[in-house]
């Protein structure tokens, strides 16, 4: 499991980690029911607070992704075939978002952006 922390991004450290491991579970990087380092062993690793690791570990387990067992540790949840569909509906939405944009600047007409897809398929 690799987790990159960029101090100059702007986007506060728990959620790097939260997005990094969301992603990385998303993806199959990280198999269901794969256990997690805990949190003081990944804060210890990164460098930063523990309260930071628990913070993104905690919003993790509250959406699904993983889960705990005591005394045991944090562990990647089974995939929720609706959460996983959810997902990738947003990131869709993202991306047609900066389609619409990119169109808007080359002046091209929802039909053209069709065609495109059309083409592509």
């Amino acid at each position: 499991m690799n987790i990159f922390i960029d101090n100059k991004s702007g986007e506060p450290i728990y959620t790097q980690i939260y997005t990094q491991l969301k992603n990385q579970i998303l993806n199959g990087i990280l198999q269901e029911d794969e256990a997690l380092p805990s949190i003081r062993s990944l804060a210890k690793d990164l460098k930063i607070s523990v309260i930071t690791t628990k913070r993104a570990y905690d919003e993790l387990e509250r959406e699904g992704f993983i889960y705990a067992v005591a005394a045991k540790g944090f562990f990647v949840a089974p995939k929720n075939v609706e959460l996983l569909r959810e997902e990738h509906l947003k990131r869709i939405e993202e991306h047609i978002v900066e389609i619409k944009k990119l169109a808007t600047a080359c002046n091209l007409s929802k039909q053209d952006i069709i065609d495109m897809i059309n083409i592509l398929d």
